[in-house]
């Protein structure tokens, strides 16, 4: 083989090499940001997570003490309706306040008060 024909080959070999180089270079830039992007969303989504759970747990408890509330105002409303009916007052929607004449039961305030 020829000197000059070695030469032009270790040159050329050389410029793919340079080439080669920046290539890797640049992929390697690319690597760095994406590994650093990756590494910034997923402590996003951490964060996001524990807020998501706060917000549920917080939605949890808001509903619980709705719901216990609830029951509890309606619960403490049968219990005046029933505790007014015994004293002798009507509780139905046609004579309601009304004093319920001698010993009798009104049909309309049982059917009112046995209502679920």
């Amino acid at each position: 083989m020829d000197k000059k024909a070695i030469f032009t080959q270790v040159s050329h070999l050389e410029e793919r090499l340079g080439e080669l180089h920046n290539e890797l270079r640049g992929l390697k830039e690319q690597l760095a940001y994406l590994i650093e992007e990756n590494h910034y969303l997923h402590v996003e989504n951490e964060n996001l997570r524990e807020r998501l759970e706060v917000q549920e747990e917080s939605h949890i408890e808001t509903t619980t003490k709705d719901e216990k509330a609830k029951k509890s105002f309606v619960g403490e409303g049968y219990d005046n309706l029933a505790r007014l009916y015994q004293e002798g007052f009507h509780v139905c929607n046609t004579h309601y306040g009304s004093i319920r004449s001698g010993g009798d039961d009104c049909l309309f305030c049982l059917s009112f008060l046995h209502q679920k």
